[in-house]
């Protein structure tokens, strides 16, 4: 196994980190504002996966059914989008629940008191 990136790094970033990073942020985010369970997330997430390969392939000539790629698109949009839910339930349930919870982190928050 050699590095992430098939071709060059910059359509790594191009392709899998702005483009599919910023489809994951924004799955993650409607996924955590309808109150959906996180598995739902994942299922998501790996269909943006696929999709991303497919722009990969489709665009740069890259490897379309290749397990290593596909593992390396799959972890960076999994933690971008797995952000992007954790920062808005956080959110909400500091908003929702005012009485009850606080802030304690970007991604976090605590019983208050």
């Amino acid at each position: 196994m050699g590095v992430i990136w098939e071709s060059s790094f910059g359509v790594f970033l191009l392709v899998t980190v702005f483009l599919g990073g910023g489809a994951a942020w924004m799955t993650g985010r409607a996924v955590a504002q309808t109150w959906r369970p996180l598995l739902q997330l994942v299922a998501y997430i790996v269909a943006l996966c696929c999709v991303t390969r497919f722009i990969h392939y489709a665009l740069f000539g890259e490897t379309l059914l290749s397990l290593h790629y596909f593992l390396a698109d799959l972890v960076a949009l999994a933690i971008l989008g797995g952000l992007g839910f954790q920062t808005t339930k956080a959110t909400q349930m500091v908003t929702q629940y005012d009485w009850l919870y606080q802030r304690s982190g970007p991604v976090s928050w605590r019983k208050k008191g």
